[in-house]
């Protein structure tokens, strides 16, 4: 495997690899089925031109998952990283622009599964600390179920100094805390929106959330102490992606 390189897994995460043409695939292993499955996915198009393909059992491609206790579905692929998008670069004479900052939120899983949501909405891209990011992740592939290649994922070194620079540059940016003072669908969403999303288990760093020009929540049961920053994270995809359908 070269350096560079490292190992997807699932029928979603390889076929929209595939599909991504900035996305470099440099070898595919396949069970004869699931090859049949991507020329039907797409019959106008032959995905798996100048890529190296490779068939294998079922049996033979359980190693490339059993560790991380997955499904491969008979789907495995070597890829390259893609292009990182410049934050400063990509906000220059944008408008109406919704990114969403993850402060502290390690696990693959709920990261994967954010970027689904984030992609099915239409957000625009996620900031991440490039430190904590798990770029090489099968899980956060497979939860992504292949929406990972149609978002703008920006690695920083900082989050704070991001968020800082951001303000600067009229972006308003909220906090979501479940001492919020306000219900976030009494929010008037206008403008650049940085949406800030804290860990499960300690929310956001304190200081972190000095940097949130707004606290908001998400109102739920009582009975219930919090949502998963995934389910979280997509009721508020679903209302923003509502409100700019009305206006």
């Amino acid at each position: 495997m070269n350096k560079s390189s490292f190992f997807i897994i699932g029928q979603h995460a390889v076929i929209e690899a595939l599909r991504n043409p900035k996305r470099k695939v440099l070898r595919v292993f396949l069970t004869e089925e699931s090859k049949k499955n991507i020329h039907k996915k797409s019959p106008n198009k032959n995905l798996l031109n100048d890529v190296k393909v490779y068939f294998k059992t079922k049996k033979e491609l359980d190693k490339y998952s059993t560790r991380e206790n997955l499904q491969h579905q008979g789907y495995v692929a070597e890829v390259e990283h893609v292009h990182k998008p410049i934050l400063k670069e990509y906000i220059k004479e944008k408008d109406n622009v919704t990114l969403i900052c993850l402060d502290g939120v390690t696990d693959p899983r709920n990261i994967g599964s954010l970027i689904r949501s984030a992609v099915s909405f239409n957000v625009d891209g996620v900031i991440i600390k490039e430190r904590i990011f798990p770029s090489e992740s099968k899980l956060m592939y497979k939860a992504a179920s292949g929406a990972i290649e149609y978002i703008n994922i920006f690695e920083v070194s900082n989050i704070n100094s991001t968020l800082k620079n951001l303000k600067e540059k009229n972006f308003w940016v909220y906090g979501f805390d479940g001492n919020g003072k306000e219900d976030f669908t009494d929010i008037d969403w206008k403008g650049n929106s940085i949406l800030l999303f804290g860990s499960e288990g300690s929310g956001m760093h304190k200081h972190t959330s000095k940097y949130a020009d707004f606290l908001v929540k998400i109102n739920i049961n009582k009975k219930i102490e919090s949502l998963n920053v995934s389910n979280s994270a997509a009721i508020v995809f679903h209302h923003l992606s509502y409100l700019k359908k009305k206006s």
